[in-house]
């Protein structure tokens, strides 16, 4: 990996958010080349990184060894297309990170003998916690597998998928979670406004408590039930709290929520692949 050449297309929030990560897992920034039209974000990333910059699309495909595509989902056909006749020379493994366009439309763009990777990372990358769904078909060998995943673990966790409907329920959970997140830390923070607590208090309660419990949870073996049940003394205030909840049906709630997602995603990776 660190003898080989990674090119970007695109260098946006999360092409930064990897180059950040591979950077501090010991890739030389030689080794990075990001295709970026935007004057002023090639100058922003050179200095930042130390990375190598250009202006040209297939001048990064010429060079790749992997190829990472990090456009938007909106204009990626018509990059890929273009692309499609550079990479036919080196045949470099690619990655795509754009939401919502599946594997077989990818494939059809870049071109069939193409190996690829779809990956769908989420926006806690930025801080190093990020958490990445990858699929691939068989075709895809195991050392290109390795080096896909090498790429996401710079920003966090990466799991694959054996079925590529799988990502769609991963975007629902994972790569649309923050925001579920937010929302319920903004509900307690309103609420504990109310109760009484100052609003710089209850921002950090709030916030400090959420890292906790995470933190808890991703530290410890312990199933989530059962941490759950460690602070909920019979009789006590947390058990008051969540049977408010049970009582309001919370688990139906996040069960409708998170299948619409899964189902909005369907529908978009169908208009995007038809376009």
């Amino acid at each position: 990996m660190k003898t080989k050449t990674l090119a970007f297309i695109g260098g946006g929030n999360m092409a930064s958010a990897l180059i950040k990560g591979l950077i501090e897992d010991g890739t030389p920034p030689q080794n990075i080349l990001v295709a970026e039209p935007d004057d002023q974000r090639r100058e922003q990333l050179a200095a930042s990184f130390g990375v190598r910059t250009v202006d040209d699309n297939s001048l990064a495909a010429n060079e790749a060894d992997i190829l990472i595509l990090a456009v938007k989902p909106q204009v990626l056909k018509a990059v890929a297309t273009a692309l499609a006749p550079a990479l036919k020379r080196k045949k470099p493994l690619c990655l795509s990170i754009a939401a919502g366009i599946r594997h077989a439309s990818l494939q059809a763009w870049l071109g069939e003998d193409i190996p690829l990777v779809r990956v769908m990372p989420n926006t806690p990358a930025m801080l190093g916690a990020g958490a990445s769904g990858l699929y691939a078909p068989a075709s895809v060998g195991d050392d290109q597998r390795s080096e896909a995943e090498h790429i996401m673990r710079a920003t966090g966790i990466a799991v694959w998928l054996d079925d590529e409907s799988q990502m769609d329920a991963l975007t629902a959970v994972s790569g649309s979670g923050p925001a579920y997140f937010f929302l319920f830390m903004e509900a307690m923070e309103n609420s504990a406004r109310k109760l009484g607590l100052p609003d710089k208090t209850a921002h950090l309660l709030v916030l400090q408590t959420a890292l906790g419990a995470a933190r808890m949870a991703m530290e410890s073996a312990t199933e989530l039930e059962d941490l759950r049940r460690s602070v909920t003394s019979p009789g006590g205030t947390t058990e008051k709290a969540l049977d408010s909840f049970r009582e309001h049906e919370l688990e139906k709630l996040v069960d409708k929520a998170l299948t619409a997602a899964r189902d909005r995603s369907i529908e978009m990776s169908t208009a995007m692949g038809e376009d």
